[in-house]
């Protein structure tokens, strides 16, 4: 791939980029991907970050959100065409990183290994146990 030329419009593409790259839209969209809607709540994620997440998902056309008029109010999330045609790429991101975690959580411990752990941080799980934890 050649470098692309910087364009106002590719400029503006970051903000898109910062959109379906962050950790949870990634998550969601993974979730309708396999799901087809949004039933449960995303493993991991507080209300307020699920609610803020798919706010931006809808408002950027990728997640629709439909309320049904019913005792109590029922509201679904679904992808939208738009967001659909993240399926491949978000899937492609996800199996790679199950594919990868018994050789990310060694270069890990090996960096850890020669630097004497991370300064200042809470020790962190593997990628292997955590991905034990959360279902993608």
């Amino acid at each position: 791939m050649g470098k692309a030329l910087h364009t106002p419009a590719n400029c503006h593409a970051r903000e898109m980029l910062d959109r379906v790259g962050d950790k949870w839209s990634v998550y969601v969209i993974h979730v309708l991907v396999n799901a087809g809607t949004l039933r449960s709540r995303v493993d991991g994620i507080s209300q307020r970050m699920l609610t803020v997440t798919l706010r931006g998902l809808e408002r950027d056309g990728l997640v629709a959100r439909t309320v049904f008029p019913e005792v109590p109010p029922r509201v679904e999330y679904a992808l939208t065409p738009l967001g659909s045609t993240l399926d491949q790429l978000v899937c492609g991101l996800v199996t790679w990183s199950g594919a990868h975690l018994a050789e990310v959580d060694a270069a890990r411990a090996a960096y850890d290994a020669r630097n004497g752990g991370v300064q200042g941080a809470p020790a962190r799980a593997s990628l292997s146990e955590t991905q034990g934890r959360r279902r993608p």
